[in-house]
């Protein structure tokens, strides 16, 4: 559409131009010519010749670049330069190139130049019969209550002609049919059809109705189109339900049982769907008496029995049936039923209970009475004779009376309410009709206890682990016990058998629940005390008189890893895990340096013990054995190594949480023998030269004797002056190879004593006194009096 307004308005400007042009130059440069062609001519169809009709000389249309310029359809059309004629370019369909539109023209432009020519050609498409009518769909279902009137209106769909004029739809026609007829409303975009009812509907006579619907264009010969319309007929509730048989009769015995089904009536409708589907029920004035004897299916109308019939009461039943639809409105038809009662042998006996014990004591003696029983038969004659009896598999019997059909039911056998606490018994009463009729009763027997079981333990004997360290008061176990008796005689309260003896006195810290039998501790044991211990436990019931039975328990108390590993050596004169050791310079690699010894109160794991070194001075000196806690060396002595060396040693269990405890060793490096000596009479005098070891050695060797004279003669002064000022303590070095000395430091007063002397043996030790090899050194540690240093 805009590209048509834009078509117009550059036409618009054109003829202005052109007109100015005329005006300037003073004659006519521009006009317009029509033609009309039919669509669907042939490629290369000859339109009209413009140059002809224009009075331009052909033979200057070339150099005058004779051609279209502009135009709504330039595809459509082509020029010949050579003569001037307009020519169809493809196949023209006037519904494609115009749809509806009415005329349809195609506006093209033809220019020339020297002079400049515009000139306006218009091309009228013709229409053509070339479209048939079709309707949007090829068939139309319509659905119709019966119950509609005639004139009724249904409007349909119409057909569409893409041709125009006189070609599109004109005119519709319905087939024969003997319900409907067909009225052509015009409107302005065609002809409406509309299907009229003008003869009523019978869904039961017709179901379903198919018409055809043809459209017919104004062409010659005129073109068509049909539509198949398919009318269901609905159904509405028009007929009421028949029943097939005019009367029914029936015989049926009294003793029909409940459920029995009497006979099965029908009845049939016409009608559809729900209209159609029949119900049955007893009829409005059938009383409440027979609506207890009878009822009909609904679905299948099937008659039934749902109570006892009896000959004597009444022989003969007429009961109204009623069939009913399901319409919205429905539609019943009522029918009698006669139903005529047989006489047979229907009554069973009756069994009463006069009376009957609530329950009996378990220790009855056989023959005591339980219940009395009579029994009734509304029967005469053979049929109101009666026997009764019971089963054989169960304590009891029953006794017949003097009187007639009056029975005594009494124990058979010895009761146990252990063994079965209830007795469901059956009575079975038959008279001697034929068939013979019988009626069960069940009455039920309660056993009751007696106080004739002693309460059991679940287990005997109980054995319990318990870890030591247990919080006091917590609970530690439980015991339980059980009596077979029932109520108060199976009501058990637990004990603690409590005893004097020595192998019970565990029992004072112990307590128990007298209702549930959970035992708690009164205090927390320990594994290191006390590793097992035994009680009794009582369980009494509440009977009367009372019964009780006892049981073992076993107690068996587990470790935990509780104690702290303790240092056995070395241990110093303060308590403290500390120790001096001293060895010789020139020992070689695994020396034995000494052995830390420790003790773990726990088992196991727990007092496993691993010894690790945690610091030491210079670590390529010495190695710790982690099982045997023996310090060795592991290399020789070199002139660098400092004289002491500290270690500090680790010593933990394997628990799971593991404790530990550490030892301190000082190891002091000294010369060998005759070095040593020298050196401390060095220090006493202060005046030798350290280079020249040869003098000192020699110095050593002279003075050992004196210097152990002098000591013992200083220790018998000490002794005598001060005999209870001094103190000592004996470190002794073991297991040292070779020919080294053992040496012993003690002190005495503000006396520091170093005895130098053979190796000696473990547990050897120096009498106060003794003056052999003894040497006295001066003290320069801090001065305590009577303290052991180490």
């Amino acid at each position: 559409m805009e590209q048509r307004q834009r078509f117009h308005q550059l036409e618009l400007n054109a003829k202005l131009a052109f007109i100015a042009v005329s005006l300037l130059f003073g004659r006519a440069v521009w006009a317009q010519i029509r033609y009309s062609i039919s669509e669907e001519q042939k490629d290369g169809a000859a339109v009209g010749n413009i140059a002809k009709d224009l009075g331009i000389d052909y033979r200057t249309l070339k150099e005058r670049g004779f051609r279209i310029v502009s135009t709504s359809g330039e595809s459509m059309f082509s020029v010949n330069q050579n003569d001037g004629v307009l020519y169809v370019n493809g196949k023209i369909d006037r519904e494609e190139v115009c749809e509806r539109s009415t005329p349809c023209l195609i506006n093209l432009k033809i220019a020339l130049e020297n002079p400049l020519e515009i000139h306006y050609v218009a091309v009228e498409i013709l229409d053509v019969n070339d479209h048939s009518p079709r309707f949007p769909e090829n068939e139309k279902r319509l659905e119709i209550w019966e119950s509609a009137m005639p004139g009724a209106r249904y409007p349909l769909q119409a057909a569409r002609d893409p041709d125009s004029g006189t070609n599109s739809v004109q005119t519709y026609k319905l087939s024969h049919n003997d319900h409907f007829r067909l009225e052509i409303k015009d409107r302005e975009d065609g002809k409406i059809p509309i299907l009229i009812l003008h003869k009523p509907l019978d869904r039961e006579v017709t179901k379903n109705i198919k018409l055809l619907l043809t459209a017919l264009d104004g062409g010659k010969p005129p073109k068509s189109g049909s539509i198949e319309i398919l009318i269901d007929v609905l159904d509405i509730n028009d007929n009421a339900p028949v029943f097939t048989k005019e009367t029914y009769t029936v015989t049926l015995n009294e003793n029909a049982p409940v459920g029995t089904t009497i006979l099965q009536i029908n009845a049939t409708d016409s009608d559809e769907g729900q209209n159609g589907q029949v119900v049955y029920a007893l009829g409005n004035n059938v009383n409440d008496n027979l609506r207890e004897l009878f009822e009909v299916n609904s679905v299948t109308g099937e008659i039934i029995v749902t109570g006892l019939l009896d000959f004597e009461v009444k022989d003969i039943y007429e009961i109204d049936i009623q069939a009913s639809d399901k319409g919205i409105v429905p539609l019943a038809t009522d029918k009698s039923v006669v139903i005529k009662i047989v006489d047979v042998n229907d009554n069973a006996p009756e069994m009463e209970v006069t009376s009957l014990s609530s329950a009996i004591p378990e220790d009855s003696r056989p023959g005591t009475t339980v219940a009395l029983i009579s029994v009734t038969d509304l029967d005469s004659g053979v049929n109101g004779k009666i026997s009764c009896s019971l089963s054989d598999d169960i304590p009891f019997k029953l006794m017949p009376l003097p009187q007639d059909n009056i029975y005594s039911l009494v124990t058979s056998a010895l009761l146990d309410r252990e063994t079965k606490f209830q007795y469901d018994i059956t009575l079975v009463a038959k008279d001697a009709g034929q068939p013979s009729l019988s009626s069960v009763k069940t009455i039920t027997v309660l056993i009751s206890d007696v106080n004739d079981n002693s309460p059991e333990f679940s287990f005997s004997p109980y054995a319990f682990y318990v870890m030591e360290n247990n919080v006091p008061g917590k609970l530690l176990f439980s015991v339980s016990a059980s009596d077979k008796d029932s109520n108060e005689n199976a009501i058990i309260s637990y004990h603690i058998w409590r005893e004097s003896s020595e192998e019970n006195k565990y029992t004072s810290f112990i307590n128990i629940n007298s209702e549930n039998g959970e035992i708690y501790a009164l205090k927390s044991f320990d594994f290191e005390t006390v590793k097992t211990f035994q009680f009794h436990v009582l369980a009494t019931d509440s009977g009367s008189p009372s019964l009780s039975s006892n049981v073992t328990v076993n107690v068996f108390i587990l470790d935990q890893n509780d104690n702290v590993p303790v240092i056995l050596y070395p241990v110093s004169a303060n308590g403290s895990a500390e120790g001096v050791e001293e060895i010789p310079r020139n020992v070689n690699a695994g020396h034995l340096v000494t052995k830390v010894r420790a003790y773990d109160a726990d088992i196991g794991y727990n007092g496993w013990l691993l010894f690790s070194l945690q610091e030491v001075s210079e670590h390529s000196l010495f190695g710790l054995d982690r099982y045997t806690g023996q310090i060795r060396t592991l290399r020789s002595f070199t002139e660098t190594d400092e004289a002491q060396h500290k270690l500090l040693i680790l010593v933990k269990d394997n628990g799971n949480v593991s404790l530990s405890a550490t030892a301190t060793v000082i190891v002091k490096v000294v010369e060998p023998k005759e070095a040593f000596a020298a050196s401390d009479v060095k220090n006493a005098v202060k005046d030798e030269e350290e280079n020249d070891v040869t003098f000192y050695l020699i110095i050593t060797l002279g003075s050992v004797s004196v210097l152990f004279v002098i000591s013992i003669i200083v220790l018998i002064v000490m002794q005598c002056s001060k005999s209870t000022d001094y103190s000592s303590k004996y470190l002794q070095d073991t297991n040292y190879d070779g020919t080294l000395c053992h040496s012993i430091q003690y002190r005495s007063g503000d006396k520091r004593y170093m005895l130098v002397g053979p190796r000696m043996s473990i547990g050897s030790t120096i009498a106060p006194g003794s003056n052999r090899n003894t040497l006295v050194i001066p003290d320069r540690r801090r001065r305590d009096s009577g303290e052991v240093r180490e």
